[in-house]
């Protein structure tokens, strides 16, 4: 693989351990590799500047600037990275603080490596990712907004009847991820399952047929 190919991370965590680990399964990969650490926030955004991510895997909890602080600052410049906030944080208001804030994904640390490593793909890539657990917390914060469009995408091939891997299969992501999409899409609808969302989107004209 050219390293052109490869999505560059960087791991901004307080604990020596932590990043240790992160790097490790990072770098066992090979699609990414880990470009840089930050230990802090002023860290993180002095990092983000010298070596210019692809991702950055974003504690919240940092001391000097925290992490929603950090991504602000971050966003204020016009830069195609993309931010995960990977913390221990799992209240609706953490969510959506991080969200709000710019990054394109919550991952909570006692989550697999997997869904870590789903998430550094999926943001890269031009998604948001959320897991289903944080998607329900996060949905009694705010349930109205409106579908991303890979929402729309994965409500469209629900309501001709493919499958979830027939879905992952069509749009090029991980069956694990179109299972956080329809999470998401549920909770968005206030629906509880495929059939419900398609009458739902159809009533709503998000979908035809």
């Amino acid at each position: 693989m050219q390293r052109s190919d490869v999505i560059r991370v960087l791991v901004v965590d307080d604990h020596p351990l932590m990043r240790l680990g992160v790097r490790a399964t990072i770098n066992a990969q090979d699609d990414m590799e880990v470009v840089a650490e930050a230990s802090n926030g002023k860290e993180a955004v002095a990092a983000f500047h010298r070596y210019a991510p692809d991702v950055i895997l974003m504690d919240m909890g940092l001391p000097e600037m925290n992490g929603v602080e950090a991504i602000q600052q971050i966003r204020k410049q016009q830069s195609a990275t993309k931010i995960v906030a990977l913390t221990m944080y799992e209240g609706d208001e953490d969510i959506y603080q991080a969200l709000k804030s710019g990054a394109e994904g919550y991952v909570l640390k006692g989550m697999p490596h997997q869904v870590m490593l789903d998430a550094i793909r999926e943001v890269h890539h031009g998604d948001q990712f959320l897991p289903p657990a944080v998607a329900q917390v996060f949905s009694s914060h705010d349930q109205s907004r409106e579908l991303r469009p890979r929402e729309h995408e994965v409500l469209s091939l629900i309501a001709v009847g493919k499958s979830n891997k027939e879905i992952a299969c069509d749009l090029g992501i991980a069956e694990r991820t179109v299972k956080c999409h329809l999470t998401s899409i549920f909770l968005r609808l206030g629906v509880t399952d495929r059939t419900q969302a398609v009458i739902v989107a159809r009533q709503r004209g998000l979908t035809h047929g």
